[in-house]
């Protein structure tokens, strides 16, 4: 079995079905995160009317949009609160060995991105979608310290 450069995460599938003339259109939305677990992370949202298409869509979407993290050896640099939306969220640096202590969402984002040691706390909405997003517009305003 061939080793993969990225590490694929499906966090939500939605079954969206639309009224038509004919009946229902059933199709798929999928969110997805990519990381390869070396600081870069990329999230995407595939639509189709399967699962399997809808998160081929969605991968090939977020190795198109990734993102580099700023580390600071297995943490953040700083601590950066963001709000996107309705999503507010909280990232802290933590001591070695403290591991990952962060809810669902963040907690895909962050371990896909190959931070080792963070302390986080979604305060908005309890979407998953607006609350990826969040944690990655917070990863992306993260600048390396000089």
């Amino acid at each position: 079995m061939e080793e993969r450069e990225y590490e694929e995460k499906v966090v939500q599938i939605n079954r969206v079905s639309k009224k038509t003339k004919g009946g229902n259109r059933i199709s798929f939305s999928v969110l997805v995160v990519v990381g390869d677990k070396k600081g870069k992370v990329g999230v995407g949202l595939g639509k189709g009317i399967d699962v399997i298409g809808a998160i081929k869509k969605g991968i090939k979407r977020a190795k198109k949009h990734l993102i580099s993290v700023p580390m600071k050896k297995t943490t953040i640099p700083y601590m950066i609160k963001v709000k996107k939306g309705a999503a507010k969220i909280l990232l802290k640096p933590a001591p070695p060995g403290t591991g990952i202590r962060a809810g669902g969402a963040v907690r895909v984002v962050v371990e896909a991105a190959g931070v080792k040691d963070i302390v986080a706390k979604i305060l908005g909405t309890r979407n998953k979608a607006s609350n990826v997003y969040a944690t990655m517009e917070a990863l992306r305003r993260l600048k390396d310290e000089a």
